[in-house]
């Protein structure tokens, strides 16, 4: 039986390779964040991080991700202790629906984790690839914002040639 890494622990899973891991995250182990939307992806409602990138986890293989790490919704903070961008989409009531908005999440947990530096030009860029109608848009732009200026206060400023 294969072990993954999920949201830091080894999880051992019964599902065959080719099984999509969006189907193990949810039916084997319990992780319910990640949303079944189209199955093809072209929505992001199942978008997961695989070693800090956003993937949609409908489409990816179970076996592609057997020596990496994976990061779920659940990953990043729980309700008792919110994650910085999690307490953000909080604090600006960023969710209508909530049925994209962990895909969404899950893109911008990724952007950020690249660089805390992050214009609207380039969170848009970022979460093109997800479908959402519910009209919190605006607010989901300043949970970002939000949380990529908390993110950055908790990093060392870069010099001029842009190191730490």
């Amino acid at each position: 039986m294969p072990t993954l890494t999920i949201n830091g622990a080894p999880r051992t899973i019964r599902s065959t390779p080719d099984t999509p891991l969006l189907y193990v995250l949810r039916d084997e182990l319990g992780l319910n964040a990640a949303k079944y939307g189209c199955g093809l992806g072209q929505c992001g409602a199942c978008t997961v991080m695989v070693d800090g990138q956003a993937v949609f986890s409908c489409i990816t293989p179970v076996e592609l991700v057997a020596d990496r790490t994976v990061t779920t919704l659940e990953g990043l903070g729980t309700r008792e202790h919110p994650g910085v961008l999690q307490q953000a989409f909080i604090d600006e009531q960023a969710a209508q629906c909530g049925y994209c908005i962990p895909g969404m999440m899950m893109r911008a947990q990724a952007l950020l984790e690249r660089d805390s530096d992050v214009s609207d030009a380039a969170i848009r860029a970022e979460l093109e690839p997800h479908l959402c109608r519910c009209g919190t848009h605006m607010r989901i732009l300043r949970a970002i914002r939000r949380a990529a200026d908390a993110m950055g206060r908790d990093r060392p400023a870069k010099t001029s040639e842009g190191r730490s």
